[in-house]
């Protein structure tokens, strides 16, 4: 994976992916770090979208697993979690009602 920074792309455009061989996937960074993936698209676009975004949702639900844990929330037993979806979904009917 190659690394192009954010700056040399919004500047140059293509030129700044000129020694990137073809196929390979890029990593965009800025001052505050990787922001973005320029990921070549190599067959069936539509594929390609669905494995991308399920490659995401994995990272995601991932991350969120990390915070769980790290916050204690991955300790709730099933009838906690019931009482936090139900207070949810009453405070979201006061709003719509509201």
């Amino acid at each position: 994976m190659r690394h192009v920074s954010l700056r040399a792309f919004r500047t140059l455009g293509a030129k700044a992916l000129e020694a990137v061989p073809k196929g390979e996937t890029i990593l965009l960074s800025g001052q505050q770090g990787p922001a973005y993936f320029l990921v070549p698209v190599l067959g069936d676009v539509a594929l390609e979208d669905r494995e991308l975004r399920r490659a995401m949702a994995k990272a995601s639900l991932r991350e969120s697993w990390r915070v769980a844990e790290a916050s204690g929330l991955s300790q709730m037993s099933d009838e906690e979690i019931q009482r936090e979806v139900d207070h949810a979904r009453i405070a979201r009917g006061r709003r719509k009602a509201g």
